[in-house]
């Protein structure tokens, strides 16, 4: 094992870049560790996809260092550009070939040595059923599972998604998310950007949040909701009214309250989420 691969799948230092007097990108740092799936949270015009297509090799950046798999981006030649797998948001249009066919389309790109067959291709996103199946009459989570069949038909050592499941009904989301967490067990590291912040939540071992251009935070999630937040939100019905209090201590409160002889009517007890420690940290709340 190398040097370089034993560091970090993506190294950012310092990285700017602007659009004239628009500043996307101002000195941002990053690190994301081999075999992580990690997540970049962060509004419209935060920065995200600008940083993302930099550490693609589809943008140049204005200055600042990055590697990414060990080479620059901005340099890397064929061989670098095989090892790393994107999915975007939207893709092109195969709808009058196979399942089938557009993969063994793609396969033959990067030949043997690094093509995944085709058949265990999709196998492993779930497709093997539909691969006689013409493209457009795929559903919209079928056809973003073909959309990763086709980012990893390469074995790459690191994936990008770009907002992977838009458009999902909760339960394809949630197959989605299987995909993702079985790419990572067979060592993929995963790089996503996304809006739903109950995805980075449920997937992401480390979340960055992405403010103006800078990252305002970097940790798991749960990490981040207990730095920002700790206390929760309890709720009951006393009578016909209904009681709020906010403690750290919430099973104290409950056991104070019962030992009083309240009679807790429609109890809840709620914790800062990943939603809240982003909103705060993206100056919202």
């Amino acid at each position: 094992m190398t040097a370089a691969r034993a560091a970090s799948a993506v190294q950012v230092n310092g990285l700017s870049k602007a659009y004239g007097r628009v500043r996307a990108v101002r000195d941002l740092d990053l690190d994301v560790g081999y075999g992580e799936i990690f997540a970049i949270l962060g509004p419209n015009g935060a920065g995200k996809s600008t940083t993302i297509e930099i550490l693609e090799g589809h943008r140049k950046r204005d200055s600042g260092w990055v590697r990414v798999l060990g080479e620059d981006p901005a340099d890397a030649g064929r061989s670098w550009r095989a090892r790393i797998g994107i999915v975007l948001q939207e893709t092109s249009d195969f709808g009058m070939l196979t399942v089938s066919e557009t993969v063994r389309m793609f396969a033959k790109c990067y030949g043997d040595a690094r093509a995944r067959i085709s058949e265990e291709l999709l196998e492993l996103v779930g497709l093997a059923a539909s691969s006689g199946s013409r493209v457009r009459t795929l559903s919209g989570g079928q056809r973003r599972r073909l959309d990763v069949a086709l980012g990893i038909i390469a074995k790459p050592d690191l994936l990008f998604l770009d907002e992977p499941t838009t458009g999902f009904d909760p339960e394809a989301r949630r197959q989605f998310w299987d995909l993702i967490r079985l790419l990572a067990s067979d060592g993929t590291t995963v790089l996503l950007t996304t809006h739903y912040l109950e995805e980075a939540a449920a997937l992401a071992d480390r979340v960055a949040v992405v403010a103006r251009g800078r990252v305002a935070a970097v940790d798991s999630p749960a990490r981040l909701t207990a730095h920002v937040n700790t206390t929760a939100t309890v709720q009951w019905m006393e009578g016909d009214q209904l009681r709020v209090e906010h403690t750290d201590q919430p099973t104290e409160l409950i056991r104070q309250r019962s030992a009083d002889g309240s009679e807790l009517a429609q109890l809840t007890v709620s914790r800062p989420t990943l939603e809240d420690a982003y909103l705060q940290l993206i100056g919202v709340t």
